[in-house]
């Protein structure tokens, strides 16, 4: 099992609390919601996708 994220997978996962679709940022590894301004992060190649978890975006 790889510990990489597949950016294929962003295609299926939504925005935990705005439901709106979310960009890959390989080079900080997270999943942003420009909508909801956050960013959930990829662990170990998953997507952790709790509003607790998530960066605020500045």
């Amino acid at each position: 099992m790889s510990d990489e994220f597949d950016p294929k997978m962003v295609e299926a996962l939504v925005c935990p609390q705005t439901q709106a679709t979310l960009r890959y940022d390989a080079e900080n590894q997270e999943l942003v919601s420009k909508q909801a301004g956050l960013a959930y992060p990829i662990r170990d190649g998953i997507p952790v996708m709790l509003v607790d978890e998530a960066r605020v975006l500045d």
